[in-house]
């Protein structure tokens, strides 16, 4: 059987990722990222995936490990979240006092915090929220979470969809130890790769220029510090296009010319929502 790890417990939205992409998988919660990163390069039969990105609140905080563990990127997932206020069964809006929820979820429902004078709790994440609402069993608490942590922990959802805009999505990405990736067909194709500058100046502009004459669209460029300094960075990149393109590879030959580190994360179909 499929071993797929996630951060968080069940119940997360990463669980919830996690089941639409590999059903009959057997899924597996880690306590941090680190764990999910360590557990995947040791097990190369295993996959996992983690959140990247959210549309609204940004970056999730999981570069530098992308950078220090290089782990293959297969696919993206775009995850629709639905915050919904979860509760003891039974409860009225009416009767709570106290909220709690990861930090970011917290923020994306906070109108309605605000309209219900609700005092705000950061925990580590959404479903352990949910998890020590139902172990508390106390009417006058509830947690913000996914329709699958009100399943996995019995508890009432209150109010569906509370978050500020609607629309909101976390990109998730599975990755894994072994190398594999699609033929070059007539797909939308996503290149993923790092890369660390030398020290020159103007070395960015002069890295990109391959890009823009061979009409290859970036769609991601991001800078990041090194570990434990402020004066070397790299960056991250996502492009439109298989790395087998002509194009392409013309474009990331000129790059490797600036280069002090460059390396190629994956090379995975676009996610058909990319199309929307």
């Amino acid at each position: 059987m499929k071993k797929i790890y996630f951060q968080g417990t069940f119940g997360a939205y990463s669980h919830l990722a996690a089941l639409s992409i590999e059903p009959k998988a057997k899924i597996i919660p880690c306590k941090t990222f680190d764990e999910c990163f360590l557990k995947a390069t040791k097990d190369p039969s295993s996959k996992m995936i983690i959140p990247e990105s959210n549309r609204i609140t940004g970056n999730i905080g999981i570069e530098y490990l992308i950078f220090e563990y290089r782990l293959n990127i297969y696919s993206e997932y775009f995850q629709k979240i639905e915050h919904n206020l979860l509760g003891i069964p039974g409860t009225d809006i009416s009767e709570i006092k106290d909220v709690y929820s990861h930090g970011q979820a917290l923020s994306q429902c906070s109108k309605f915090i605000k309209s219900h004078n609700l005092i705000e709790h950061v925990r580590a994440d959404t479903a352990g929220s949910a998890e020590m609402i139902s172990k508390n069993n106390d009417k006058q608490k509830a947690a913000i979470a996914s329709s699958l942590s009100a399943k996995t922990y019995g508890l009432e959802i209150l109010k569906k969809n509370i978050e500020n805009e609607k629309g909101n999505l976390t990109r998730f990405l599975v990755m894994g130890k072994n190398i594999s990736q699609p033929d070059f067909g007539k797909k939308n194709y996503i290149t993923s790769f790092l890369f660390k500058l030398k020290s020159k100046p103007a070395a960015l502009y002069q890295s990109l220029g391959g890009f823009a004459i061979n009409g290859v669209n970036l769609t991601k460029l991001q800078s990041y510090p090194e570990k434990n300094t402020f004066d070397s960075y790299f960056f991250l990149c996502d492009l439109d296009g298989h790395i087998e393109d002509t194009r392409v590879q013309k474009s990331l030959e000129e790059l490797g010319l600036h280069c002090q580190d460059f390396h190629v994360l994956g090379v995975f179909e676009a996610d058909k929502i990319r199309e929307k």
